[in-house]
């Protein structure tokens, strides 16, 4: 995958995919959880997140104090060793790591804490959340990250008819 090519692709469709993203939010169809279900599983049935892990490479998600408990106990740090040496306190007060990219993400795109990796990492890129609509912000900003929000928001365009 050439991410460079996908995002030139991802910044043209910007207007399109917020206007229509606008229209959903407005007026969501009835069974639109329903059909975003069916619409993110078969986007990650064709997209692999293991081949670009862009994610990964060059945002950084935030850090719960659950998610910090749980990974210091992995690395047996205690939670304040665990945040001076991996993480910093961006402009809205939240954790965050010191940099990108991720320091747990290995040579292979494998994730070295998979099993205990944040929540944010785990939900990324909210593309099978309920009341989808509500996130359209964070979804815009994921068309220019994520492949497969943006594979997700054509395939929304072309299925999902707004009134």
């Amino acid at each position: 995958m050439d991410l460079e090519e996908y995002f030139q692709k991802a910044k043209q469709k910007q207007k399109e995919h917020k206007s229509f993203l606008e229209k959903l939010k407005k007026r969501p169809p009835k069974d639109l959880d329903k059909k975003m279900e069916a619409i993110h599983e078969d986007v990650f049935d064709r997209v692999d997140c293991l081949s670009c892990a862009n994610c990964c490479k060059t945002t950084g998600p935030l850090f719960t104090n659950k998610d910090i408990e749980r990974l210091a106990h992995v690395f047996r740090l205690k939670p304040s060793q665990f945040i001076e040496k991996y993480l910093r306190i961006d402009e809205d007060n939240d954790y965050v790591l010191q940099q990108v990219p991720c320091p747990f993400l290995d040579t292979d795109n494998y994730c070295l804490v998979y099993e205990d990796r944040p929540k944010a990492c785990r939900e990324y890129p909210h593309t099978d959340r309920k009341k989808f609509y509500q996130i359209n912000h964070l979804t815009i900003k994921n068309t220019l990250i994520c492949p497969a929000t943006y594979e997700v928001v054509e395939q929304m365009q072309k299925e999902i008819t707004l009134k």
